[in-house]
């Protein structure tokens, strides 16, 4: 975050300024994974896809009208 207000960070392989400040987290974050530190890991696919399909709203009814 620190490097990022003062215009130091830069993202993957096209070097751009990040100005996202939820993306700088990640990248500190992944920096950190890297060098080997205690960092919780990211959520997975997996956990999140089950909390939007176990509600029962939006679905469409199987009537079919004659």
């Amino acid at each position: 975050m620190h490097e990022m207000k003062h215009g130091e960070l830069k993202s993957g392989r096209s070097g751009k300024k990040v100005t996202n400040p939820k993306q700088a987290i990640a990248i500190g974050l992944s920096e950190a994974r890297e060098e080997g530190a205690k960092v919780p890991t990211p959520p997975s696919e997996k956990s999140t896809r089950g909390r939007k399909s176990s509600s029962g709203r939006g679905k469409k009814s199987s009537h079919s009208r004659s």
